[in-house]
């Protein structure tokens, strides 16, 4: 669902209001939103992405407004759905006409949806927006949620239902995800012994997302290679800026990713963006260096590779690295070495009492900052969920927790429990007083 319009008409408070993130900036200047923005959203039982845009000037000729009309365009070709928002206090503009005769063209459900309607003394504000041919226009405040409810439930009605083939429960599904031409098809032609996907130098020979169950020694498995996004001739931005909407999709569904690197190319901005998903959603991940037999190579060479990936992607510093030649299948098998570890890790369980013998240890090394003046300690701990393994921390207060301690105790953890190479998941609750 992507939410186009005019600058400063409200898209990013919509946004962040559907999404429940505070992800987008919002500020009251036109064009603080000049890239596309995604996020996650659920209504009626749907969860769906919707996707901001930046403001949409279809005749301007300033190069920025040029490169955000095209990001709104692609969007657009994107969306299975389409929400058009409109000004209430500015009321119709040539601009809003224009856009209009655009989505038209699209041949999509389009919504529209007039913003700022913030009471009923201002839904009179609406009937002008009828001039746009619309049958049905949607008053709706961004700001306060009013009007919310009556768009998402017309706009989710009009989402396709999109059928996720069923699989053996047993099944790892490994998600390829990465930027075009990193390799992802070579890789799956070559796991599988067979060319299941068109595997071409053109970035985006593939066009939806497919899933593909196997076996390799015993282990049932699902590949799920990514779509690619197809060439976009006629606007100036990078190819690379398409790949975010499949990572996204994919990640919501796989157990472990691989995240295909160029080696050639190195550790490119899309790269860490890529693996920033990864790392948000909690997917144990495994950074695939492809291309390994173009590289020039001495004694020394991986160990720099990996150093370099590491500083790169500080965050994600504990996930296992490997380099491979899709092409001549060089270590390939090794993967699933990796993917069997990480997902024997995500899937782990630790006795509550075994986790808070090690977290005494832990906290007696290295306790946490004092609490208005006072010892500040951790009381009880539990292990809540896996995939990604999830604790509870019960302390005095948790927002006294910073950050810094926080990622303190999640190394410590990795290091002194079985979950060394995993994203893991920290929660602080506030202890409960003793009853008197």
């Amino acid at each position: 669902m992507a939410i186009v319009g005019r600058p400063n008409v409200g898209k990013s408070t919509l946004f962040n209001r559907l999404s429940r993130v505070k992800k987008a900036i919002v500020i009251d200047e036109p064009g603080a939103t000049r890239d596309r923005n995604y996020g996650e959203a659920e209504w009626n039982g749907r969860t769906f992405t919707v996707i901001d845009t930046g403001g949409f000037e279809p005749v301007s000729r300033e190069r920025m407004l040029i490169q955000m009309r095209e990001q709104t365009t692609l969007a657009i070709e994107e969306a299975d759905v389409i929400v058009f928002l409109l000004d209430g206090h500015e009321g119709l503009t040539p601009s809003d006409e224009d856009i209009a005769a655009i989505l038209r063209r699209t041949r999509k459900s389009v919504f529209y949806a007039v913003n700022k309607i913030d009471g009923p003394r201002h839904e009179a504000q609406v009937y002008d927006f009828y001039r746009l041919g619309a049958d049905v226009i949607f008053p709706i405040s961004a700001q306060h949620g009013r009007g919310i409810g009556d768009l998402l439930d017309s706009a989710v009605d009009a989402l396709p239902v999109i059928d996720v083939p069923e699989h053996d429960d047993s099944a790892i599904r490994i998600a390829l995800i990465g930027r075009p031409n990193t390799g992802k098809s070579s890789l799956v032609n070559r796991i599988l012994g067979y060319e299941r996907t068109i595997v071409n130098d053109t970035p985006g020979t593939t066009r939806d997302a497919i899933d593909t169950p196997f076996s390799y020694e015993n282990q049932s498995y699902v590949l799920i290679d990514t779509a690619g996004i197809r060439r976009k001739s006629r606007v100036s931005l990078t190819l690379e800026k398409y790949c975010v909407l499949e990572a996204i999709t994919v990640l919501t569904r796989c157990d472990i990713a691989l995240i295909m690197i160029d080696a050639v190319d190195g550790v490119t901005e899309q790269d860490t963006k890529i693996a920033g998903l990864a790392y948000e959603r909690g997917v144990p991940s495994l950074f695939v260096l492809n291309k390994w037999d173009l590289i020039t190579k001495d004694t020394m060479t991986i160990g720099e590779y990996v150093r370099q990936l590491k500083d790169k992607l500080k965050f994600f510093d504990f996930a296992p690295i490997i380099s491979i030649s899709a092409l001549t299948g060089q270590r390939v098998t090794k993967i699933f070495d990796f993917v069997t570890e990480l997902h024997r890790q995500s899937t782990t369980r630790v006795p509550t009492s075994q986790l808070n013998a090690v977290m005494h240890e832990i906290t007696s090394a290295h306790p946490p900052p004092r609490y208005r003046n006072r010892p500040h300690s951790i009381v009880f701990s539990t292990q809540v969920g896996i995939a990604p393994p999830t604790f509870v921390f019960f302390v005095k207060e948790p927002q006294a927790i910073h950050f810094s301690y926080e990622r303190y105790l999640a190394n410590r953890i990795r290091e002194n429990l079985p979950f060394d190479s995993v994203p893991i998941r920290l929660i602080f609750r506030r202890k409960k007083r003793d009853k008197k």
